[in-house]
């Protein structure tokens, strides 16, 4: 099997075996774009600097564009001989306008091609995956705004905690993903370099205007040194330790809802579009979207390990091994995006058990803090103390079967003599909740002021 770009070395070019080893064109096909970019820049730079012709930089440019517009419907045809995209697209270009597409290589390797295509590629993409983020941080808001209102317990240890509001809690996630867009933004910025004119790791000896080109690709300037250039890949590890954070996320959320839509909590309601039925039990509805982005965040970890790992133990420049870091991001990134997709559809569509959630929250002792603050404020107890007797009130409710508010003033002065009708001010969710009026607390005031803040502060502003 002949394989030109080898050249006369190699002479029949590498067996079955090396070709399946070595091609990448089955993956980074999906670079084409980025490639076609990357190599019109690199043209017009090449005929302003008076390396090629003009005439041939424009049927390059030309001839890009054909191609570009043929692999857009699908009309271009991949081969595996030619192991990647930029010998898929520097062959085609030769059949396409002839001689002049020899001249494209000049004073550049697939080396730094490569590497601005990637940059290109992970640039757009995490474009892309802001303004998901902000769509899925919108779904929050308006889920929040809708239940600024409505109480339902607060957890620690998955045990009834503190009462607060289910916008309260919509909004600790827009919180959440608020950082996960900022480290995207962080990313960006840093990556914002471009490669193209390292040539293989040494630069080139052609007077080249690698400013030029950075600008025309929408880069801040050109990487500084040339073996840096092509020899790291941290912009994409760092991407992918911003989309880790950010599956985890969902991940945890994704949970909730498994949690919150059992029978045993019934604190919303999926959409069927979310939901499965079971192949035997016709009273199932199984959460099967939300597990799945639980899932799929095993795969998003997974791809940052794997690109840590192949990167972890290469010498400068270039090797191989670096052929190996696109199926993992591609795999990795894709899965976010899908993810984030699918929870914004869920969050969107969601039902809330308004009562449900209240009947919870008015379980398990939940505003035991707020006695307990009550006796400090209101009779000047330490903390300490104030702990110990409504621990004490909280044993006595326990063996009667109530809550804290069904205890009569009696009972409470039998603990604390102190104790007035007063206390009935401050037990109760609706008025727990109410009191939370601390920055960031879970009022209901608070939680509407949060939404306000992230609409005009963060949300839509890529």
């Amino acid at each position: 099997m002949s394989n030109k770009m080898w050249g006369g070395r190699f002479g029949e070019g590498p067996d079955r075996i090396m070709e399946e080893i070595n091609a990448s064109i089955d993956y980074d096909q999906r670079f084409y774009a980025q490639d076609i970019r990357g190599s019109q820049a690199h043209a017009r730079m090449l005929a302003a600097q008076g390396i090629i012709a003009s005439a041939d930089a424009e049927q390059i440019v030309a001839g890009l564009d054909t191609i570009k517009a043929d692999m857009d419907v699908g009309q271009f045809t991949f081969s595996r001989e030619l192991e990647d995209i930029h010998m898929n697209i520097e062959a085609r270009l030769a059949d396409v306008i002839g001689k002049a597409a020899g001249r494209l290589h000049t004073a550049r390797s697939r080396n730094d091609q490569v590497a601005v295509d990637f940059k290109l590629y992970i640039r757009d993409t995490i474009d892309h995956l802001s303004e998901q983020l902000a769509d899925f941080q919108l779904a929050l808001i308006e889920k929040a705004e809708a239940n600024a209102d409505t109480i339902m317990p607060g957890y620690t240890h998955l045990q009834t905690a503190q009462p607060v509001t289910f916008g309260h809690h919509c909004m600790a996630y827009v919180e959440m993903f608020g950082r996960d867009r900022s480290r995207l933004a962080d990313a960006r910025k840093r990556l914002n370099e471009s490669p193209l004119g390292a040539a293989a790791l040494a630069g080139t000896s052609f007077p080249i205007d690698r400013h030029r080109t950075a600008k025309d690709l929408g880069f801040d300037g050109p990487t500084r040194n040339s073996l840096d250039s092509v020899s790291d890949r941290d912009f994409v590890l760092e991407t992918l330790a911003a989309a880790a954070i950010a599956a985890t996320h969902l991940s945890r959320l994704a949970e909730e809802i498994v949690i919150w839509s059992n029978p045993g909590f019934n604190f919303i309601r999926l959409t069927d579009g979310f939901t499965s039925g079971s192949s035997i039990m016709p009273q199932k509805r199984n959460p099967d979207a939300a597990e799945l982005v639980r899932a799929k965040s095993g795969r998003i970890i997974g791809g940052l390990t794997t690109l840590l790992v192949v990167m972890k133990g290469l010498p400068l420049a270039y090797s191989k091994d670096m052929q190996e870091d696109k199926e993992a991001a591609f795999d990795a990134l894709d899965a976010l995006s899908l993810s984030l997709a699918a929870m914004t559809g869920m969050i969107s569509t969601l039902t809330v058990n308004a009562p449900e959630m209240r009947a919870a929250a008015s379980r398990g002792f939940s505003t035991a803090t707020d006695l307990a603050d009550w006796l400090v404020r209101a009779l000047g107890l330490p903390f300490r103390q104030a702990h110990h007797v409504t621990g004490t009130l909280v044993g006595i409710a326990e063996k009667k079967g109530v809550d804290l508010d069904a205890l009569t003033l009696n009972e409470m002065r039998a603990v604390e003599p102190g104790i007035t009708d007063e206390v009935y001010g401050v037990l109760g969710v609706d008025n727990s909740v109410r009191s939370r009026t601390s920055f960031g607390g879970t009022a209901p005031d608070n939680v509407r002021a949060a939404c306000a803040y992230w609409r005009t502060q963060f949300v839509r502003n890529t």
